[in-house]
This record gives structure tokens, C-alpha cells and sequence, in this order.
């Protein structure tokens, strides 16, 4: 018996293996939108806005669009503050408002602090506490400044309550929404574990605040600055506010206007601190930075 091979149908295409690619296919590589972006340090990025603005402001006021009795011009403001730095007066100034501002800011923190943990630990505590400082807080801070003159007279004493009085409800708010944010799960799983009261605060509770409690210092810092600035307006003798005060009676807007970079710088510096505290401290929490 044999056995015949029946050729190749001819309506079957013949398949053979490929040999490369096909010219026809080739694919381009899809990058990010992010990867095709032109790439600027982030330095110049951000002292971009800063220069347009110092050079429109230059030229305002070189063609005169811009009386010097209105605002002085960058580089008479340059002048002022070399001078006010080479007799001593901006960095005696300066000493002074930051004394001013640590001592406030350090008790501030102190008392804002302490509150949001009673109240946010213990329900008892939030009865006791949370209604009067909800009220408190509801109160102008500079609408006490004349109350305070009256209990402690025209010294340091009123300059620092009121910027203590500043910092204390940013700080008690932010840590005490810290606190009662703490996943629920996070303590259940806690609680499994063993952990006792204290270990809970000190392992969980107090972890899950933190963020909260630097968004609150942040923004402390930045009332202390403002609370400084009308705590030095009013029977003071020495600071940046004391500078202030002459130059509007002279109507030096030049001083005026290198006292407020200083405000600015010196916000900025706290700020940077701060920030500083939040990358070292929040290593463990993934944030979304920008694309």
C-alpha cells in the first residue's frame, strides 16, 4: 500500500518564518508629556516672577511713570538698606523683632500645643476646652491690643502676648483636626497588637498628627510676622515696626519699603525652616510634588 503526498493547495498561503523586522513597522518610542518638556532649574523658574517684577518696577520708575514721593525706585531702596546696615540700625532692628517673635511663637506653640491635646485625646477635655477657644479665636487678635496695654503696660510684655495670641489658634486647630484625622483602622490595628493607651498616642496618634501640627506652625509663623508687625506700631522704641513708624513720619517710603523686604525675608526663612522639618520628619509619607 502506498501512500501518496498530495502537493500544496494553492489557494493556502505559504507561511514562512520572518527573517527581521519589517521596514513598514517601525514603532517610535511614546515618551511623557513631562520627558519632552524643556527641563529649567527650578531655581530659575522660581526667581523668574521675582525679576520680571523688579524690572517693571525699574522701569516704572526711571521714566518717571512712578514718583519717587509714591514708592522709591529698586535701586534707591538698595542704597537705603547698605546705609541702614553699615550704621547698625536694620541689624539692631532685626534683633530685636526676632526676640520678640521667638518668645511669642515658643509660648504660642507652648499653649496651642498643649490645648489640642487635651482636647483632641480626651473627650472630656474637648468639652472642657474646645468651646472656649473656638470663641477666643472668633476675637481680633489686634482688637486686644489696648487690653493688653492696660494689663501689661507699654513694654515687651503686650508686644509678645500679642503675638502669642496669634500663633496659639492656628497651632490648636491644625493639631487638634490632626489628632481626630487618625485613621480609625490604624488604632483598631493598634489596639490588636497590644499596645497600650500611651503606645497608641506615642506610636499612632501622635505620628498621624504631625503633618497637621507643621501645616499649623506654618501658618503660625506666618500670623507671628503680621501679629509683629502691629505689636511694633504701637509705643514701641526699637525693631523693624519702630523703623517703620519714623519713616512714615518722615515719609521716607524707601525705609518703609526695605523694612517690609525684611518682613519678607525673614517670613520666607521661617517658612524654609519649617518646610525643611517637613521633608525630614515626613520622609514616610508619599506626596504628589507637581509634574
Amino acid at each position: 500500500m502506498s501512500i501518496s503526498h498530495a502537493p500544496p493547495s494553492p489557494d493556502k498561503a505559504d507561511i514562512s518564518p520572518v527573517s527581521g523586522p519589517d521596514p513598514a513597522l517601525d514603532l517610535v518610542p511614546v515618551l511623557p508629556a513631562s520627558s519632552r518638556r524643556p527641563h529649567l532649574p527650578r531655581w530659575l523658574r522660581r526667581t523668574t516672577g521675582p525679576l520680571l517684577l523688579l524690572a517693571l518696577w525699574q522701569l516704572l520708575s526711571g521714566t518717571g511713570a512712578l514718583a519717587p514721593d509714591i514708592l522709591a525706585s529698586p535701586g534707591r531702596i538698595a542704597e537705603v538698606g547698605a546705609d541702614l546696615i553699615g550704621d547698625g540700625s536694620l541689624t539692631s532692628a532685626m534683633g530685636t523683632s526676632l526676640q520678640r517673635v521667638a518668645g511669642g511663637l515658643l509660648l504660642g506653640t507652648v499653649i496651642g500645643t498643649g490645648l489640642a491635646l487635651v482636647s483632641g485625646l480626651f473627650r472630656i477635655g474637648e468639652d472642657l476646652v474646645d468651646a472656649p477657644v473656638q470663641m477666643l479665636r472668633t476675637v481680633p487678635f489686634v482688637g486686644l491690643i489696648p487690653l493688653f496695654i492696660i494689663w501689661f503696660g507699654i513694654g515687651e510684655a503686650p508686644k509678645v502676648a500679642i503675638i502669642t495670641l496669634g500663633v496659639t489658634f492656628p497651632l490648636y486647630l491644625n493639631v487638634y483636626a490632626g489628632i481626630r484625622g487618625v485613621d480609625a483602622q490604624l488604632i483598631e490595628a493598634g489596639e490588636s497588637l497590644g499596645l497600650s493607651r500611651w503606645g497608641l498616642v506615642r506610636h499612632v496618634v501622635l505620628p498621624g498628627a504631625l503633618p497637621g501640627a507643621l501645616t499649623g506652625l506654618r501658618y503660625s509663623l506666618g500670623i507671628a510676622w503680621l501679629a509683629l508687625v502691629f505689636a511694633e506700631q504701637v509705643n514701641a522704641d526699637s525693631g523693624i515696626g519702630f523703623l517703620m513708624v519714623q519713616a512714615r513720619d518722615f515719609l521716607r517710603t524707601d525705609v518703609i519699603v526695605v523694612c517690609l523686604i525684611v518682613y519678607a525675608f525673614l517670613g520666607l526663612l521661617a517658612d524654609l525652616v519649617v518646610r525643611t522639618l517637613e521633608r525630614l520628619l515626613l520622609q514616610w509619607r508619599p506626596t504628589f510634588t507637581g509634574r
